[in-house]
């Protein structure tokens, strides 16, 4: 990216800048929670993991439609800004209450997700008045997902019942976002048949990525922060390696030429969907390495072998995640990837009595394995081209 793309990139893009702000904050919290899962006894791990994972879809799927919206209208228009704001607003708010929101703040976090998911639409229409129809769409299937989300959180304020529900609410979301939200007399809309600005979006995606790594260094910091012990310096060390580690493999080859596919792509819209995606993934991913290693350097001597879950399956997820976008980029998957992926499945059994810092830098040597590999691979081919695009 180069300086004299920046006034281009940043021209009426000011909003989403903020709103990913706010997103750290999103995150940070988001984290905590997931610390909490692993640290608090009187927890079980398994459900209230899956509550954090719950809660980190619908935070997604707030930032994904916006980043989609902004794709398809020019985001200098009024209502579009607007649009970013309430975003923007509601998700600081769901934020707050997110590590409370399967207890006393969970209307606070479903009322204030609906009106985020009904009001876009709302939005739309004041953007675009003679596209009435894909507004109107979304607008129903939100309508129709409010009621359990509004129902768990209003009906069972302490209840399991509540988690029930919202999984049928966030899964009727992704439903709608998957098959295009269909409704009777007005058909479907497939996102990707949507005309985008196809470099703009993968940007978004590269951002929300830096963002992540960036939360990950925060929550590093803060925890070492908390207690300066010669016994945190190790794991400390190994978390910011394992970071930098991070941002090398996503940005080799597929991810910095990703903005450069899409923009090319007669149909972005069909790579930009299956971002959506593998973003996902891959953002799982770095979150829960991050927390893994904050419960290292907390507790470095602590032999948890639940701890695996995190330390080991968040890098292994990110893998995963970048496997499917350099598919997407180049038809191929690098076998560095591959090999990283059966090397943590093959070494989790020897890790369970381990300490924990132990199987945190086995993990960042796994990665550090393929960064190298990925370096030796540009260094032998320097000029390997993007496959055509569909």
């Amino acid at each position: 990216m180069t300086t004299a793309r920046w006034p281009e990139l940043l021209r009426g893009r000011e909003g989403e800048l903020l709103l990913d702000l706010v997103y750290v904050f999103a995150l940070t919290r988001l984290s905590q929670r997931l610390i909490e899962d692993f640290t608090t006894d009187r927890r079980i791990v398994l459900p209230e993991a899956g509550q954090t994972a719950l809660l980190l879809l619908a935070l997604w799927l707030v930032w994904i439609h916006a980043a989609w919206v902004t794709s398809c209208f020019d985001p200098r228009q009024p209502a579009i800004q607007l649009m970013v704001v309430w975003v923007m607003f509601g998700s600081m708010i769901m934020a707050v209450a997110l590590p409370h929101a399967f207890g006393p703040r969970g209307l606070v976090f479903a009322v204030t997700y609906v009106a985020i998911q009904c009001g876009k639409p709302l939005f739309l229409l004041l953007a675009s008045p003679h596209e009435r129809h894909n507004p109107a769409r979304t607008l129903s299937w939100a309508a129709v997902s409010a009621v359990p989300w509004l129902a768990g959180a209003a009906l069972f304020p302490q209840s399991p019942a509540r988690g029930v529900l919202w999984t049928l609410a966030i899964a009727l979301d992704y439903t709608g976002l998957a098959l295009g939200w269909p409704i009777p007399g007005l058909g479907r809309t497939r996102m990707k048949e949507w005309m985008i600005a196809g470099e703009h979006l993968a940007e978004r995606y590269q951002q929300f990525i830096i963002i992540t790594l960036g939360e990950t260094i925060l929550l590093t910091g803060l925890t070492f922060a908390t207690e300066f012990t010669p016994d945190r310096v190790l794991p400390t060390v190994v978390s910011f390696a394992s970071t930098v580690l991070l941002w090398r493999i996503y940005f080799h080859r597929a991810g910095i030429v990703l903005p450069a596919v899409l923009e090319a792509a007669p149909r972005p819209a069909r790579l930009g969907q299956s971002g959506t995606y593998t973003h996902l993934v891959m953002v799982t991913g770095i979150l829960t390495t991050g927390v893994g290693h904050a419960l290292v350097i907390d507790q470095p001597l602590e032999r948890d072998p639940t701890w695996l879950a995190v330390i080991f399956g968040g890098p292994a997820l990110f893998l995963a995640g970048r496997s499917r976008l350099e598919y997407d980029v180049f038809a191929r998957v690098s076998a560095s990837r591959v090999v990283g992926l059966l090397a943590l499945a093959a070494l989790t059994p020897a890790m369970l009595r381990l300490p924990p810092t132990i199987p945190a830098s086995t993990a960042a040597i796994v990665l550090a394995g393929v960064a190298v590999r990925d370096a030796i691979r540009e260094w032998k081919h320097p000029r390997e081209e993007p496959s055509p695009p569909p």
